[in-house]
């Protein structure tokens, strides 16, 4: 399987301690199998921060994704009421129930899969967490959204499965 990182650098090494916390899945290396979805990345990060936009290549055995040596928590390609809490968990600094299987800000699942939560999903996030709207008005919200794939690495273990092209 051929994945996707957008960056404003070429990524050589990848280095978990550079990745930022409290993003959707956790602190992890987050690709995409979507290369147009790497390219409009790498082209907001370098909007943002300066450089040039990169689109980083990397290869991984397919037979990773069945490795039972591997936590892997796949939600697959649609949204659904255990992803939303897993999103929210994981985005939120004050939460702290980490032995809950939904949450990974202890890196208990080495490879996270799942759609992405564009900005959307996140005003949607902060209002319900704000109580201007409940959980099933949050849910409806989703139902109809267009998401796009993410696969993200939280372990220095599957880190080392990637390799760059």
């Amino acid at each position: 399987m051929i994945l996707y990182h957008g960056s404003n650098v070429d990524i050589q090494s990848i280095s978990l301690t550079a990745c930022r916390p409290f993003k959707d899945f956790g602190k992890g290396f987050y690709l995409t199998d979507i290369p147009e979805q790497a390219t409009r990345m790498a082209n907001r990060v370098s909007r943002i921060y300066g450089g040039t936009p990169i689109v980083n290549v990397y290869e991984i055995n397919d037979d990773v994704f069945t490795d039972e040596n591997l936590n892997i928590k796949d939600f697959g390609q649609e949204t659904s009421e255990e992803w939303a809490r897993f999103v929210m968990n994981n985005r939120n600094k004050m939460y702290t129930d980490y032995l809950n299987p939904l949450c990974n800000l202890d890196a208990k699942y080495d490879i996270v899969i799942g759609p992405v939560a564009d900005d959307n999903m996140a005003m949607l996030f902060r209002q319900y967490e704000n109580e201007l709207i409940d959980f099933d008005t949050l849910l409806q919200g989703m139902i109809y959204k267009k998401t796009s794939s993410q696969y993200s690495f939280h372990t220095e273990r599957s880190i080392s499965l990637l390799r760059k092209i």
